[in-house]
């Protein structure tokens, strides 16, 4: 299970995880949003991620609330976090921005052209403050039977992937 800020980079290293482990891989923006940026119903949402985190096996990139983070974390045994400092999150999310503008990038849903928002860079800004607390809070839930890494700078994350 891989978490972190938006920005972050979590489907990128998702994919390069999941091609080194040889598990499929599953990004949640891909999966929960509809096209036009609409979101799956929650109830729908639900089944969606049960039935992935059922899997043997499996690599799921994305953030979202409580209610999807707990199948998730019951089944997961590695929890991923992306904890790279605010300002590099800011400038990839416009860089992503730039690159995707007026078009939908990979790791999302069909016909969901990127944007970028006062709201999302507030997001991306209070994530160290409040949101990953949260998530490190549902990580501790877990007793300690998961195992947790936190990968807080861009290198760390290139030597974790490398052979």
């Amino acid at each position: 299970m891989i978490v972190g800020s938006g920005g972050a980079g979590k489907s990128t290293f998702a994919r390069a995880l999941g091609a080194k482990l040889s598990l499929p891989v599953y990004h949640l923006d891909a999966l929960l949003w509809r096209p036009g940026w609409v979101m799956t119903p929650h109830d729908e949402e639900l089944a969606i991620i049960q039935d992935l985190a059922a899997q043997d096996s499996w690599i799921i990139d994305g953030n979202y609330g409580g209610a999807t983070s707990a199948p998730r974390l019951s089944r997961a045994d590695t929890v991923i976090l992306l904890d790279l400092p605010r300002t590099i999150c800011l400038l990839r999310a416009v860089r992503r921005w730039i690159t995707y503008r007026n078009r939908t990038r990979p790791d999302m849903a069909p016909d969901c052209p990127e944007r970028l928002s006062l709201e999302y860079l507030k997001w991306i800004w209070d994530y160290p403050s409040v949101h990953r607390q949260r998530m490190l809070q549902r990580i501790a839930d877990q007793g300690g039977r998961l195992e947790f890494i936190r990968l807080r700078s861009p290198r760390a994350v290139r030597t974790f992937l490398s052979p």
